[in-house]
């Protein structure tokens, strides 16, 4: 029990120095922050907008408009305002990409060069239609100076954006940058602190975006549910509540099962299942408290995330125990099994909190790349594979040298089952890669945890007390002699007298003396685990504990400290 929580603590602490050693934009929906002049450019927030309906009318029942409010100020006055934007992919793709240019006053000329043909600005394109733009910062008090409708801007705020899609949901994107537009020239140009400043101001803002009309979040009951939520995550509270309730139900029956069949494998796979239902827990947590606040508790989703990812690692770890034949044919694995396991299933894990940490801090928010499209997705994806391989070489094993009906039959059905669990993920992968991004996390969200719920439920059905007995080796205390019976069961099991050691009974004294007819017996671990038993219980004689010793040549097998011809 210490080994698993030993990883996990040391999991949390490696995530934790990662997220730390690096940043990008808050994914909240209430963000608060400064921005400072000598950064140029600050990217804020990328937001998916629901699709507005036809007959959509602001301030009603019916508004599915989306919405950008807050209030933007400065406790250092400004000689020029600078900009605020908020563009949609299509315009914000070449604005993003002309940031780098290092003439300044060249980079805001370009990032607006196809803005100014589009952009509303009431003294150089009175004739656009599009609002992409604000001055920044606003006076305290009162409203920004590009708010000509006073009504239309939200209790409270500085300014609003109402976004409005009647076509396709949307991601849009907010940012600010250090350039301002000459109004007499129309020209932009940089603004250089340097020339009005000896230190550079700081830009304070408080901005949320919502998918709903804020002044009405009472009228709807389901509104609450996707209000500060971004399309392409909305929905995702009632998939937790979902799974919360299906571990609620899980966890405390494998807790009266573990306590009727006490056996490591039971038990690994309850603090598997107890890792996933924390993990569960906590994100459930975070999203009902991001639905009431847009903001959540990011350290709470880390944490979840966390455990999720050791969760699916030490359910990984029982299925290649298992197919090992682990409480189905041997009741112990050798050292050094053990020791390959582990030089395995450690670097596997420390790959996929790698994983977590690179999505977090270095894939750029911009783009539309998930987890699996970067080098350490490919890398986790290709090592799963590589570990149904080994699963599948070990089960082959195993079967090649169990001879029980009912095992084989166990086996085989544990082995298709496992495989669809191994494979799912490259698969929902590759197809996740043609899935619009404003549907992709949902769609890898819903079937890694489904997928995961169900491995959950099969396996806690293979494990229930009442059905393991039939094909595991989970209860029973005393097995003697158990190490030479694992030994046996690796050993080829028919084997030919004078070349390799034989395994033989004489049950006829007539065939004593036929040195020509070579006889085998292949005998299960169940088999040669209840010989001695029925032997006993047939003569009614007390025997030692059943002993088993392998020879060669044509020495006789020892069973009960008596040779094959007294039996």
């Amino acid at each position: 029990m210490g080994g698993p929580w030993r990883w996990v603590r040391a999991g949390l602490v490696l995530l934790v120095m990662g997220l730390l050693s690096g940043s990008q934009p808050s994914d909240c929906a209430h963000l608060s922050g400064s921005f400072t002049l000598d950064q140029f450019f600050r990217f804020v927030i990328k937001f998916g907008f629901q699709k507005t309906e036809k007959h959509s009318q602001q301030n009603t029942e019916s508004d599915t408009f989306g919405y950008i409010y807050g209030n933007v100020t400065s406790r250092m006055n400004l000689t020029v305002p600078i900009t605020l934007a908020v563009l949609d992919k299509h315009n914000f793709l070449e604005f993003y990409a002309n940031r780098n240019n290092f003439d300044r006053d060249v980079a805001c000329q370009r990032m607006f060069d196809k803005l100014d043909k589009v952009a509303f600005n009431s003294g150089c394109n009175k004739g656009a239609e599009a609002d992409y733009l604000r001055r920044i910062p606003c006076e305290r008090g009162k409203l920004c100076p590009d708010e000509d409708s006073p009504s239309n801007v939200v209790s409270g705020s500085q300014f609003t954006y109402v976004i409005s899609d009647p076509n396709v949901p949307r991601f849009w994107y907010v940012s600010m940058v250090a350039c301002y537009q000459n109004q007499t020239t129309c020209q932009w140009h940089h603004y250089d602190y340097r020339k009005f400043h000896s230190q550079p101001p700081e830009i304070d803002f408080d901005i949320q975006l919502v998918n709903g009309n804020p002044n009405r979040q009472s009228a709807s009951f389901f509104n609450p549910l996707l209000f500060h939520f971004s399309f392409d995550q909305q929905n995702t509270l009632e998939m937790y509540l979902i799974f919360f309730v299906i571990y609620l139900v899980m966890f405390p029956l494998q807790v009266y099962a573990v306590r009727l069949q006490k056996h490591p494998v039971t038990r690994l796979f309850t603090v598997s299942l107890l890792l996933e239902f924390i993990s569960v827990c906590l994100l459930l947590t975070h999203t009902v408290r991001y639905a009431m606040n847009g903001i959540g508790s990011k350290n709470l989703a880390i944490t979840g995330d966390i455990f999720d990812i050791f969760s699916r690692t030490s359910f990984m770890l029982i299925l290649l125990l298992l197919a090992k034949g682990w409480a189905v044919t041997r009741l112990q694995i050798s050292v050094s099994s053990w020791i390959l396991l582990m030089v395995i299933w450690i670097p596997y894990c420390a790959i996929h909190v790698l994983l977590y940490i690179w999505n977090r801090t270095e894939v750029d928010i911009i783009s539309d790349t998930d987890e699996y499209q970067t080098w350490p997705g490919w890398l986790v994806l290709a090592c799963r594979s590589t570990m149904m391989l080994w699963f599948l070489w070990e089960l082959r094993i195993t079967m090649k040298y169990e001879h029980s009906t009912q095992k084989l039959d166990f086996l085989l059905h544990f082995g298709a089952s496992s495989l669809v669990w191994f494979i799912y993920l490259p698969i929902v992968a590759i197809i996740a890669v043609n899935v619009n991004p404003l549907w992709r996390y949902k769609l890898l969200l819903g079937i890694t945890n489904s997928a995961d719920c169900l491995a959950y439920c099969v396996m806690m059905g293979l494990l229930w007390p009442n059905r393991a007995g039939q094909y595991m080796l989970l209860t029973g205390s005393n097995y003697a002699g158990m190490d030479e019976l694992d030994e046996f069961n690796e050993a080829p099991h028919i084997v030919h007298r004078d070349s390799d050691s034989v395994l033989r009974v004489d049950c006829d004294d007539e065939y004593a003396d036929n040195d020509d007819e070579i006889e085998t017996l292949v005998l299960s671990t169940d088999d040669l685990l209840s010989t001695g038993n029925n032997h006993n219980a047939s003569s009614g004689i007390e025997t030692p504990p059943t002993t088993i010793v392998s020879t060669g040549g044509s020495k006789p097998l020892i069973l009960n400290g008596r040779s094959r011809n007294h039996l």
